[in-house]
């Protein structure tokens, strides 16, 4: 099983740089680059278009009132000076030294511009994470449980009407229904805090901090509901068929018990299996719901890179997210072999 998982950690390297490869490439080639979107401030109030921009960035043409010194030491700048493989190798080269370069948009290393959002999404990540495990499998247990009752039938009703709307829109229809300006104007409009936040009591800032926190994570648990509930529900039925049941309340054992300890303890094996991913997915935020909310999380740095053609953040965030995504691959496998002592990975 050891060397099963040294494979597996040794297979992280040609994915992430295949990941890497071809998320440069796509980078590369996509129209309104950086030096594009500077030449067109430059040029906001001559009469030249945008077509005239890109030949003068590709080195078709050049603009008449910037001399063709000035873009040599742009595309130097920039590093559209050299080949694109040779451009990759350079930054896997740098990477390989912890160095992710330093963002176009905030004039800082990358590396300290994720870091200073990281911990926003970290927040709501494990805050999300906790409570849908804390709901959805209780809830799923005693779906099983009650299986074909009314409180079996309603409850999935709810839970696929959840499911279907998707997380940045109910989290905008809750903004229209109680954030701040509407008839009710319970919860802030969105942000991570108050703007008064710091001179707030420790009471008041984390009554600050509850508000500004209940909306967004309402938004990411909902369409993780569905699919856990349901998983949990279907695995506690499939123990709850099995002979061993039968014999636990032959044996006189509480319906509490067969089901909680003996049942459920079997059924965790599908629930476990998609841990790891779905723990990776909720650090690294959500582009659309943070933009909703405007919160300074993973998400809203992607949306913003992506948006501005901030090159090296994007990469550092793609670093960032294939190496948790690929590390929490690993760890579901790991936690599979721990909950089933009969997997045997070779």
């Amino acid at each position: 099983m050891i060397r099963y998982f040294i494979r597996r950690i040794l297979l992280i390297v040609p994915t992430f740089i295949g990941i890497t490869l071809v998320t440069f490439l796509i980078l590369q080639f996509v129209p309104g680059g950086p030096m594009e979107q500077y030449l067109m401030r430059l040029q906001s109030g001559s009469s030249s278009n945008t077509s005239e921009i890109q030949n003068a960035v590709t080195g078709r043409t050049g603009i008449s009132n910037i001399p063709e010194s000035a873009l040599r030491e742009m595309k130097e700048f920039y590093g559209f000076d050299k080949p694109v493989i040779t451009r990759y190798f350079d930054w896997l080269k740098n990477l390989a030294g912890f160095n992710f370069g330093k963002s176009y948009v905030y004039s800082e290393p990358v590396i300290d511009v994720i870091a200073s959002r990281f911990p926003v999404s970290v927040y709501f990540g494990l805050i999300g994470f906790i409570l849908t495990y804390a709901v959805c499998v209780p809830l799923g247990v005693m779906k099983a449980a009650r299986s074909g009752t009314r409180f079996d039938f309603f409850s999935s009703v709810l839970v696929f009407l959840g499911y279907s709307i998707p997380g940045w829109a109910f989290g905008a229809l809750l903004l229209v229904l109680l954030g701040g300006g509407s008839f009710l104007n319970v919860f802030p409009l969105g942000g991570f805090n108050s703007d008064d936040f710091g001179n707030l009591s420790f009471f008041g800032q984390v009554f600050d901090r509850v508000k500004h926190t209940v909306l967004p994570v309402l938004s990411y648990l909902i369409g993780s509901f569905a699919t856990l509930t349901i998983l949990t529900k279907n695995s506690v039925v499939d123990s709850l068929n099995q002979d061993y049941i039968r014999t636990a309340y032959a044996k006189g054992l509480s319906e509490k018990r067969v089901v909680f300890v003996h049942a459920l303890r079997n059924s965790l094996i599908p629930v476990v299996t998609g841990l790891g991913y779905f723990f990776g997915i909720l650090l690294t935020g959500s582009i659309l719901i943070e933009k909703v909310f405007n919160i300074p999380g993973i998400g809203l740095l992607a949306y913003d890179s992506m948006i501005n053609r901030d090159y090296p953040v994007v990469m550092g965030l793609l670093v960032f997210q294939s190496l948790i995504l690929l590390t929490g691959n690993i760890l579901t496998d790991i936690l599979y072999a721990a909950v089933d002592p009969r997997v045997k990975y070779k």
